[in-house]
């Protein structure tokens, strides 16, 4: 909406979008929990943003097209799960992305799927919160 101020910005699948932005919102913040539970404290609880996520949102194709990457590069590139959150809002609002929307889709619920297996577990087993 902000963006509306600036520009004329048409969003072509956006209900897609939305329910994609709840995916990845819900995804992120379960993965938070987990970064959260793990951490002693709060120099530990920087080090999975610092050193992971954003070197990760850097190196997956936020700022350019992964296609202008040469072999092997692209195909390692396709190994960075934010490579397919990045598509996946890509060809919500624009219809196209180097990754198809199905498999960016899929591996972001996949991922999904393992942050709430962790929660579970962590819950189950009482890891860290028992004391």
């Amino acid at each position: 909406m902000t963006a509306h101020l600036f520009v004329d910005v048409e969003v072509k699948h956006p209900l897609l979008m939305l329910l994609y932005l709840l995916l990845v919102a819900a995804t992120f913040c379960l993965f938070g929990f987990i970064v959260g539970i793990w951490a002693k404290g709060f120099e530990q609880l920087q080090v999975i943003p610092l050193l992971i996520v954003t070197p990760l949102t850097f190196l997956g194709g936020a700022f350019y097209s992964i296609d202008m990457l040469k072999e092997p590069w692209r195909s390692i590139t396709l190994f960075n799960p934010v490579v397919y959150l990045i598509n996946g809002f890509r060809w919500t609002f624009f219809g196209t992305a180097d990754v198809s929307f199905p498999a960016a889709l899929a591996a972001t619920f996949a991922f999904f799927l393992a942050c709430a297996g962790v929660i579970w577990w962590i819950f189950r087993t009482g890891y860290r919160l028992k004391q």
